[in-house]
């Protein structure tokens, strides 16, 4: 029987917490789900030899937190530390090709261009609204509640949404998201996330990547495959292969 090459992923916090990830494993709630994704982990690692990374101690205390702030029970925290191996990626090691420095540079050099026209469109808009309340009403010092809750706040709503779409969407703005991509360098490993800046920089190091939403439905189709085969050929599940340290 041919032997597959050995499987390692390293998982974002939203690999364990996009809602659409659990909802597909018909649960209710964040718990519920962060449970169904560890046991799908739990079972690749038993049967198939799959081993799920995360760094260490960025994206660890991150869904430490995530678990705390939405009211889980120690079950959760207790799988995590079990299924899920902590490493702190090498900084130092780990090559990074100077044509994805320059590319990120670019890009975030676009970025925050476009990020300068949305501030510069807020405050015109301001502008504009202040002097038309003031030209209807006459001494806009009198309005100047009535200008703030009308006019200003609805603008500043709308420029931070404006803002954040064009500033952090499909960027790297996180140390963990840098520990992701560095640990899946180092260990040759694919990446589990829904961010759109970790899945486009993935891309640009060549790293193999999959959404969090279809991590739990790949493993469940490894397993049922495995499964069929120990079933009709009688052949274990899982054999490490020989010489292999098997310890993570």
């Amino acid at each position: 029987m041919a032997k597959m090459l050995r499987q390692r992923f390293v998982l974002d916090t939203t690999a364990l917490t996009d809602s659409l990830a659990w909802e597909g494993e018909g649960c209710t709630n964040i718990c519920e789900g962060m449970n169904a994704i560890l046991d799908c982990v739990a079972e690749a690692r038993l049967h198939l030899g799959i081993s799920c990374y995360i760094p260490y101690p960025s994206v660890y205390n991150e869904i430490r937190e995530f678990v705390h702030h939405n009211g889980c029970d120690e079950a959760v925290l207790i799988k995590v530390d079990t299924w899920l191996v902590k490493m702190t990626p090498d900084r130092y090691e780990v090559k990074i090709p100077s044509k994805v420095f320059y590319e990120y540079v670019y890009y975030m050099r676009s970025r925050i261009n476009k990020g300068m026209n949305v501030a510069e469109e807020a405050i015109w808009e301001a502008v504009g609204r202040c002097i038309a309340m003031s030209a209807a009403e006459g001494d806009i010092s009198a309005f100047k509640d009535e200008i703030e809750r009308e006019a200003v706040g609805g603008i500043v709503r709308k420029f931070r949404e404006k803002y954040r779409s064009a500033l952090r969407y499909g960027i790297l703005d996180s140390a963990p998201d840098i520990d992701i991509l560095l640990l899946a360098k180092e260990l040759n490993a694919a990446v589990i996330s829904q961010d759109l800046g970790i899945q486009r920089w993935a891309e640009q190091l060549g790293l193999r990547y999959l959404e969090a939403r279809t991590f739990p439905v790949m493993i469940k189709e490894y397993l049922s495959r495995a499964r069929a085969i120990h079933k009709s050929d009688g052949l274990p599940l899982y054999v490490p292969p020989s010489g292999e340290d098997d310890s993570l």
